[in-house]
């Protein structure tokens, strides 16, 4: 026999929600050159998303570029362990392959500012995170004893990173939380890679080819200030800027 539910006791609720996305922002019709930058740009961090939701933001696409073929996109964005979701089109012929793609549709996206300066950007294609934090305080620290060579890649995802050897120009440490380095900072330091404002980055001597938190970048093209170019420092995120200052 078959029971109703009375009304004030549903066995569910309908409430408005809020999700953070990642937002990929096409600037190619391409999928063959998305593809090639996707892998220069993430080939060597397979794991840097976690099928994170995606919102497809297509308004910085050319106009007067080709069709896209957006269920290959789709794929294409899997196979890198992102979750498309949402799609920002650009003309009516996206929104009906939006559909058939099976994601929802909207016109209205928030975007972080963009970087003040740009270091190794995808060519075609911007990443750019929403805010989403990722509370590290449950992972304890990774900690890397030996100094990275150029070339050489460090990812702490989830947590913080404490370096206890020298980072060289050319090799790139990256931490959704915190960076800690107590030698020399040479190299490309990234912390709040998920999207963390509140991520810091330390060093007992400033002498970074790139720094970035949250997504905005200060590169080396920008001579760091005298008063903490080869010092201890720290570098945090102030009103979308980054700030430093000698310890």
């Amino acid at each position: 026999m078959s029971t109703r539910t009375p009304a004030n006791t549903l066995s569910f609720e309908i409430k408005s929600a809020s999700l953070p996305l990642v937002s990929f922002v096409v600037k190619s019709a391409e999928v063959s050159v998305l593809a090639q930058d996707l892998q220069a740009r993430l080939g060597d961090t397979p794991d840097f998303f976690d099928n994170d939701p995606v919102l497809i933001d297509l308004q910085h696409l050319d106009s007067q570029a080709g069709p896209l073929d957006l269920p290959a996109l789709v794929q294409l964005l899997r196979s890198f362990r992102m979750n498309p979701v949402a799609l920002r089109p650009l003309n009516a012929a996206h929104e009906a392959a939006a559909t058939l793609a099976g994601l929802f549709l909207t016109t209205e996206a928030r975007v972080l500012p963009a970087a003040t300066t740009t270091h190794e950007v995808v060519r075609e294609v911007e990443v750019v995170r929403e805010v989403i934090r990722e509370v590290a305080g449950s992972n304890s620290p990774m900690v890397i004893e030996k100094p990275l060579r150029s070339g050489q890649h460090i990812y702490a995802k989830g947590r913080d990173l404490i370096m206890l050897a020298m980072v060289n120009p050319g090799a790139e440490i990256m931490a959704d939380g915190h960076i800690h380095v107590y030698a020399p900072l040479r190299g490309k330091a990234i912390a709040g890679a998920k999207g963390d404002t509140t991520a810091r980055i330390f060093t007992s001597s400033l002498e970074a080819e790139l720094l970035s938190i949250a997504g905005v970048y200060r590169t080396s093209d920008l001579p760091l200030p005298p008063e903490v170019a080869g010092k201890s420092a720290q570098v945090w995120l102030a009103n979308d800027k980054l700030v430093m200052q000698a310890l």
